[in-house]
This record gives structure tokens, sequence and C-alpha cells, in this order.
């Protein structure tokens, strides 16, 4: 059972940020100055969050799971039972880290090291493990992020079964 509650969760609404590459010439006349983009509707942003929260559950822990879309927006925030006040924080960042540079969390952290300004440095982002990107279409569409797992490796865990239950349906 899901004891936390859904903060964010939008189907409509496209920024900017988001913008895919133009269509391919040859698209519809009138299409000059518009891009689709590819977004999680609200069925795949509960399957993700409800099966992330699931795993957590399995293993016992009390994390936060959040994801975003392409520009950064928070989609979907759902708590277990006792997650503690900084793991909202740090899954919505894991999950901006990941979507922002399309690999997980804890494949981007080697990057973030050294003595001048690093990856790390840019505003949001937080290099730990727990972050997973969604791609569709070759592309990050959205990231899930999950805080509160005492090692990394299990708030990964938690967010990659989240994404397990939208395998196959993401499109090429």
């Amino acid at each position: 059972m899901v004891a936390g509650l859904v903060l964010a969760l939008s189907s409509a609404g496209v920024s900017a940020a988001q913008a895919a590459p133009a269509a391919p010439a040859g698209g519809r006349a009138g299409d000059r100055f518009v891009t689709h983009t590819r977004v999680l509707n609200s069925e795949a942003l509960l399957r993700i969050g409800r099966a992330a929260i699931r795993e957590a559950h399995r293993r016992g822990q009390r994390v936060t799971v959040a994801i975003v879309d392409r520009s950064g927006a928070t989609r979907l925030v759902l708590k277990t039972a006792h997650a503690g006040p900084q793991t909202e924080e740090s899954a919505k960042r894991k999950a901006f880290t990941a979507v922002s540079f399309g690999q997980p969390t804890s494949k981007l952290a080697a990057n973030a090291v050294g003595d001048g300004p690093t990856i790390r440095d840019i505003p949001g982002t937080l290099f730990l493990a727990g972050g997973v990107p969604v791609i569709s279409g070759g592309m990050p569409i959205a990231g899930i992020g999950v805080g509160g797992a005492p090692q990394g490796s299990i708030d990964e865990a938690i967010a990659r079964a989240g994404l397990r239950a939208v395998e196959g349906a993401l499109g090429r």
C-alpha cells in the first residue's frame, strides 16, 4: 500500500525545454515551428511509481520516488511510510540528473570529481546512485529518482524496478 501522497501528477503542459528536434522535412504543412515531444502519460507515471514503491516495500525501505520530465519538471512524487524529509529532495535531484545526462546517476559519479569545475557544479544535480533515465526514441524523456535507502545501489534497484514496469511500451 502506498502510504505517501501524490504531490504532482500532470499529463498536460510541455515547456520549451522539452522540445525535441524538429520533425523531419516532409512533415505536415504548418508544422514548421512545431516540435513533437514524447512525455510519459499519467498511466505510465503511476505504473512506474507503484512498481517502485512495491519494490521498496519488498526490500523494507523507507524512500521517496520522484519522476521528472525532460525539462526537469516534477511529474510524480510518492513516499513510503516514515520516509525521511530529506528523501524527497534527494529523489528529485537524482531524477533530474538522470534525465539531464541520459545515464544512471551511478555511472555519472566518476565525472563529478576533481579540483576544478565539474558537472557536480550544475545546479539541481546530485551524483549519488539512485537515478535512472527513461529512454524513448533514443532520447531521455524522463528521470526516475529514489532517495532514502542506506545505499545508493538499493535506491537504484528500486528505480529500475519502476522502469521495468513500462519497458517495452515506450516506443523506439
